[in-house]
């Protein structure tokens, strides 16, 4: 049994996971499909957004389910899921510059909303990624928790960049993976307001 949690609670599994969907990913890639890199603009997209996701939710899912350690056992891990969510926003990136070419870069394309959104939310991502390691915690101490905040503004055009897909047709997709998230922020500022007020009774 502890051989099996060591294996577990392993940085390498835990990696190994996140790696997991980026296999098929990249064996499209190595079809002679002339549309495999503007099919996997989707599914890297989208797992960004999930990992963004999973980790913004944790902590106000360990406030909700205090005694479950689940939660616990993923906060230890929340920066690597942050991390995770880069490098597909980047994969994402990337492979949006490889299809469309030198048209990514005119007024046209850049202008339109949902262009916009995602070269936004993305560009918030690179600070984030970038100062995720221990050395830069502890260089910016307090300010490192005030850059994390801007998690939330990426996270909002994430979702705008997502729903304004298609003239607005990924917006149900969109729907479902963020309103969870929605819910569980909305129970985190509640709970917060809730305790400053009995703090404050209490004085």
């Amino acid at each position: 049994m502890s051989a099996l949690k060591t294996f577990f609670n392993s940085p390498y599994t835990f990696w190994a996971i996140l790696t997991l969907p980026a296999i098929p990913l990249a064996l499209g890639l190595t079809s002679n499909d002339p549309e495999a890199v503007h099919q996997l603009l989707h599914p890297t997209g989208e797992f960004a957004a999930r990992f963004m996701i999973i980790a913004m939710m944790i902590t106000p899912l360990m406030m909700l389910f205090k005694g479950w350690r689940g939660p616990r056992w993923l906060m230890k891990r929340r920066r690597y899921l942050g991390v995770a969510a880069f490098i597909y926003a980047a994969a994402h990136t990337i492979l949006y510059l490889v299809d469309e070419g030198a048209v990514a870069f005119t007024g046209s394309e850049i202008s339109q909303f949902y262009i916009w959104t995602g070269w936004l939310a993305f560009l918030i991502f690179v600070p984030l990624a970038f100062t995720s390691t221990d050395g830069w915690v502890r260089k910016l101490g307090t300010r490192w928790k005030t850059l994390q905040r801007f998690t939330y503004g990426a996270a909002v055009l994430t979702l705008f960049h997502w729903a304004a897909l298609h003239e607005w047709g990924g917006i149900g997709a969109a729907l479902v993976h963020f309103v969870p998230l929605g819910a569980l922020e909305a129970y985190r500022v509640s709970y917060n307001i809730k305790r400053r007020r009995l703090r404050a009774a209490a004085v």
